[in-house]
């Protein structure tokens, strides 16, 4: 392996980094500048090719056949190298003794400022310039001098103490920076985007139902209510651990909680189409089960996204994790139909259950509940993950006093249950709805079922970059959040009351579409409050206004199944507005984007 040092005649430059210098086909020719470079080969080197097209500085490289006991020194063009006598090997070494001391002494806090393009060819983690500005003696390169006499005394005692390549046959390694651009992404949008995908898979485990329920009640004999009731069974479980998703995510880690809440509903997936043909009991039974590993998703996300991502970053980041939701509610929508005609309607179950094997091998390995626990994320990350958020220890106890004494956690709690009810109607009966009134077929309603939340997943994340731009610009989290949620609130309701007096198939779609993006806003709104009132209470805060959510899944999709019954779609919709004005109202009266629980 060919081992990369850097020195530098101008910064602290003396290195040597790991990995590979290996060709990017770029010209290592000489410019600006006095850097020159070593390249340390253990057995038989090569002359570094690569090179830094538009570097400021100056490079010239050797290569060192440590074996042969040869150094070779390219020319200014690049052409073949001519070898270095024998005895330049001794003072190669010296060299790479004083290169040794300088990476310690930039190992605390000395640090030099690096081109990009050298930290990508040679492997180095230089981010700051400070104290030290070393000088190379023009007359003897085997010493560096620092503008310190006593600096330079005490690096030079210590370097004599570090070994020679001949003595030990080996060079130095230094921490190995990313060379690949995935492995130089910042590790929290690493852990938004896993965030993301479990939230992909999440809804896409959870429509599919909406779809195959039309041919399963066909196969057994199931009439409006009691395809209300297995819908809502889903939400039996999902209701019972809100709260305990949140307990145990602020205490045990959003990593550990997620993953078990992903394995588990993936598993319950699997095994639907068995719970069915059992019986109509065990359906309901194993529906929950989902419920309960689904549960736990939102309260272990708004965990782990608290400690990882900056305040700055927070709506953009929450309403690309939420967006997964709807991206997974159009892609469930999408794909099971054609499934279910090619394969039958187990099939949606038994595909999309197994995805979730695959996603949580990435989580185990990726993810970490805090930027503390994660031995590989960079000190500047962690400096601005850990000095843009709140504290970030475990929660040891909860004060759930306190909390419910908060008028802006009620203004949450109502507010999610009056957002959810208008949500949950149209993510559990759309396909209905399009089958029954617009008069489509499932492959219809399947594909016409995606259009509003495609049109979400792309109004969620508008939505988040206007708050956070908004914010950043000095208008105040109390009136970002006010806003967006009144959006959240106002164009659902609006685009709801025009179905009736809509006429065509196509200018019904167009409604929901535009009721569902508008929706979308909630995410920079109601969704990023909780961060915002209680950071350190966030998975907690998450379950308590979800819980009331999930009631309002409950209800409204039991609810349904009987209006229906003795109804009519328009009975169905106003019922939604009403609670979306309800919720208006209580939000911009009791809301705040002020911290309220230390």
């Amino acid at each position: 392996m060919a081992m990369s040092g850097l020195i530098s005649n101008r910064n602290l430059g003396s290195f040597i980094g790991s990995g590979n210098v290996y060709g990017s086909g770029k010209d290592l020719s000489p410019q600006r500048g006095g850097l020159s470079g070593v390249s340390v080969a253990r057995y038989g080197g090569r002359i570094a090719k690569d090179a830094l097209a538009g570097c400021p500085h100056s490079l010239s490289f050797y290569s060192i056949d440590v074996l042969n006991e040869r150094v070779s020194k390219p020319t200014h063009e690049g052409e073949h190298c001519s070898p270095v006598s024998r005895q330049s090997i001794h003072c190669m070494n010296s060299q790479l003794k004083a290169t040794r001391r300088c990476i310690s002494y930039l190992s605390s806090d000395h640090h030099s400022s690096c081109h990009n393009e050298h930290r990508e060819v040679f492997g180095l983690a230089i981010r700051k310039r400070k104290h030290l500005q070393p000088q190379l003696h023009k007359e003897n390169k085997t010493r560096v001098y620092y503008k310190s006499e006593e600096e330079y005394d005490i690096a030079e005692k210590e370097m004599d103490s570090v070994p020679s390549i001949e003595e030990t046959g080996e060079a130095v390694i230094v921490e190995k920076q990313a060379s690949h651009w995935w492995e130089q992404f910042p590790k929290r949008w690493v852990i938004v985007l896993l965030c993301f995908s479990s939230f992909l898979l999440c809804n896409m485990d959870r429509v599919n139902m909406s779809i195959a329920i039309l041919p399963m009640s066909e196969q057994f004999n199931w009439n409006s209510a009691t395809v209300g009731l297995i819908q809502s069974s889903f939400f039996w479980g999902y209701l019972l651990t809100q709260i305990l998703g949140g307990i145990w995510a602020d205490k045990l880690g959003g990593k550990l909680v997620l993953g078990f809440g992903v394995v588990w509903w993936s598993v319950a997936t699997v095994l639907t189409p068995i719970a069915a043909r059992i019986g109509l009991p065990c359906l309901l039974i194993m529906r929950a089960f989902m419920g309960i590993g689904e549960g736990v998703a939102m309260p272990a996300m708004n965990n782990i996204l608290s400690r990882w991502v900056p305040v700055s970053e927070r709506s953009r980041s929450l309403s690309l994790v939420y967006s997964g939701m709807y991206l997974g509610s159009v892609t469930g929508l999408a794909f099971s139909p054609a499934l279910i005609q090619k394969y039958g309607w187990p099939s949606v179950f038994y595909a999309f259950g197994s995805l979730g094997s695959i996603w949580f091998a990435l989580w185990w390995r990726k993810a970490y509940s805090s930027p503390k626990e994660d031995p590989g994320l960079s000190a500047e990350e962690k400096s601005l993950i850990l000095g843009g958020s709140v504290s970030k220890e475990p929660v040891s106890t909860i004060p759930w006093k306190l909390i419910l004494s908060k008028a802006p956690v009620w203004a949450l709690i109502i507010s999610h249950f009056c957002h959810n009810w208008g949500t949950f109607i149209l993510l559990t009966w759309m396909p209905t709805y399009y089958n029954q009134v617009l008069k489509f077929n499932l492959t219809e309603s399947g594909l016409l079922s995606v259009l509003p939340w495609l049109t979400m997943a792309i109004f969620a994340n508008i939505g988040g970059w206007i708050a956070d731009k908004l914010v950043s610009k000095g208008l105040s989290i109390t009136t970002v959040r006010k806003v967006m949620q009144s959006i959240g609130f106002l164009g659902p309701a609006f685009f709801l009351t025009q179905l009736s007096k809509v006429k065509t198939p196509a200018l019904a779609v167009l409604c929901m579409a535009c009721s569902q993006g508008s929706d979308a806003f909630s995410q920079s709104g109601l969704y990023s409050n909780h961060q915002d009132i209680g950071p350190r209470y966030a998975g907690v805060l998450l379950g308590l206004s979800n819980t009331a959510g999930v009631l309002a899944g409950v209800f409204g999709t039991a609810a349904t199944g009987y209006i229906l019954q003795k109804g009519s779609w328009d009975d169905v919709f106003k019922v939604a507005v009403a609670l979306y004005i309800i919720g208006t109202l209580v939000w911009n009266i009791f809301s705040t984007g002020e911290k309220v629980l230390e």
